[in-house]
């Protein structure tokens, strides 16, 4: 399953956003308002639940500045990854959008396709605003 967020523009350059995102604290600023734990458990790794959710646990998998930052999942029973990409604007501004991509069966799929772009239109929307 491949789901995309929409484009959104960010007022940071794509250097400055590819950090911002590589740092996995910053996730929290990104976060639904429903986040209701997020911890950091390592410098390249958090975990977080929103309200009725199980936790999820995330690590950076990769990062090619300034381009692309990959985060997957640190367990296999959810195996999936969210990559971002961004693209350089200008010197103080940068477009990113997100991709979430997983192996799951129909019925999962079904099930967590409408929470998951409701998730990843929250990041985009905050990554907006910060």
């Amino acid at each position: 399953m491949e789901l995309k967020s929409k484009k959104v523009t960010v007022q940071k350059s794509a250097e400055e956003l590819c950090s911002f995102l590589s740092d996995v604290k910053n996730f929290e600023l990104l976060m639904p308002e429903n986040t209701s734990k997020f911890e950091v458990i390592r410098e390249d790794a958090f975990v977080f639940a929103l309200k009725g959710m199980p936790e999820i646990a995330l690590e950076v998998k990769e990062v090619q500045s300034p381009n692309k930052v990959v985060l997957g999942a640190m367990s296999d029973k959810i195996p999936f990854t969210l990559e971002g990409q961004i693209s350089e604007i200008d010197d103080t501004s940068s477009e990113a959008e997100l991709l979430f991509s997983g192996e799951f069966n129909a019925m999962m799929a079904m099930m967590i396709k409408g929470p998951i772009t409701k998730f990843l239109e929250t990041l985009t929307d905050q990554m907006a605003a910060v």
